[in-house]
């Protein structure tokens, strides 16, 4: 009896032990060093501009129209050489960037704007530019979807593309699982197939990892602000910020760390056709919380797609409905169901042994 109930005590010992204990989140940074999340200070130079409105003049505020051209809502016609005066050409810019994204279109840089300007995000432009075309932020219907300007795809006879990795970034083989893992959520709605290549000059699609100005025009910022962009149908360039911490296997993340696999699923829409979608369940939004992880296509994401390509035939019309903890499960701790094993091989310990009494 007293061996029976020093198991007993065994098993809750090993209970306890386990759920206080974090599971490994297998961190596989691409990048070659860990850098720290740059949010806070990010988010101190935004702050600046708490409540600021039109007439005022507040240092920076150039900046502020830099970035606005950057991503499309004020025209590239127009000189980058901006002043810091709070004028009609940044209040239209900033009407436009608060309806695009469902904020109250105030006119001002009220919180929630600002927080959502230091997001991580996407390089691609949200509004129409030259080379990359796409919605108005005005064309607001049930579909949130938009694409390139020409509905840009790939040709039919292109239905089996072949990507290839920039042979100077060495990705390890479970990098490269993360990617195949996201050309495989586009495979399974459309009738496109995805292969890897070993010739990178050869590929549709060509991956890279590249940091700051890299030749296209569109340098890289830095950690937790640009992560990767991609452009349009028939170029099939895929860029990725080297300088992020990114995560290979995002089942456990971190704040400050970037979903590798989130991010490649958005930019393969990219190269696939889609432009930014402002339906904030869609793969194709284009701002990604820090140390979350968002890889399932949407409906939105779905009829966008097969708009340009049609459909999988093996696709049962089903999207999957992901929940907070599908999306963002940043505790790294055990379920009950990792507990099961101590539970069974305690209960078969105090079997055995209060038998053999």
């Amino acid at each position: 009896m007293r061996i029976f109930l020093f198991s007993l005590v065994i098993i809750v010992a090993l209970i306890i032990v386990d759920s206080s204990s974090p599971v490994s989140a297998h961190v596989s940074p691409v990048s070659a060093h860990f850098y720290d999340n740059v949010r806070n200070s990010t988010w101190n130079y935004f702050n600046n501009y708490l409540g600021c409105r039109v007439g005022q003049k507040i240092k920076g505020l150039a900046k502020i129209k830099q970035y606005f051209q950057r991503f499309g809502y004020i025209d590239d016609s127009l000189s980058n050489d901006f002043t810091d005066e709070f004028d009609q050409l940044l209040l239209s810019a900033l009407k436009s960037y608060q309806l695009n994204f469902n904020l109250n279109v105030t006119g001002e840089f009220d919180f929630s704007t600002l927080q959502n300007m230091v997001k991580p995000r996407c390089g691609n432009p949200d509004i129409a530019k030259k080379g990359y075309g796409g919605k108005t932020p005005m064309d607001h219907t049930v579909a949130h979807f938009s694409f390139f300007e020409g509905q840009r795809r790939w040709p039919s006879s292109k239905s089996k593309l072949k990507y290839a990795f920039l042979p100077e970034n060495q990705l390890t083989d479970s990098v490269k699982l993360a990617f195949r893992r996201a050309f495989d959520k586009w495979s399974k709605v459309t009738p496109l197939t995805f292969k890897e290549m070993g010739s990178y000059r050869s590929a549709d699609i060509r991956i890279g990892f590249f940091v700051r100005d890299h030749g296209d025009g569109n340098p890289f910022d830095g950690p937790m602000k640009v992560l990767a962009h991609a452009f349009a149908p028939p170029i099939g360039f895929f860029h990725l910020d080297g300088e992020e911490n990114w995560m290979v296997d995002g089942e456990y993340l971190k704040e400050g760390m970037v979903d590798l696999e989130s991010v490649a699923v958005h930019e393969i829409g990219h190269l696939l056709g889609l432009d930014h979608s402002f339906e904030k369940d869609a793969v194709m939004f284009p701002t990604l919380e820090d140390g979350t992880r968002k890889v399932e296509l949407s409906r939105d994401d779905i009829e966008g797609v097969q708009m340009l390509y049609g459909s999988n035939p093996d696709y049962n019309g089903s999207s999957t409905v992901y929940t907070h903890h599908q999306e963002n499960d940043i505790s790294g701790y055990s379920t009950f169901r990792s507990l099961c094993p101590h539970w069974l091989v305690g209960f078969f310990l105090a079997l055995v042994l209060s038998i053999s009494l």
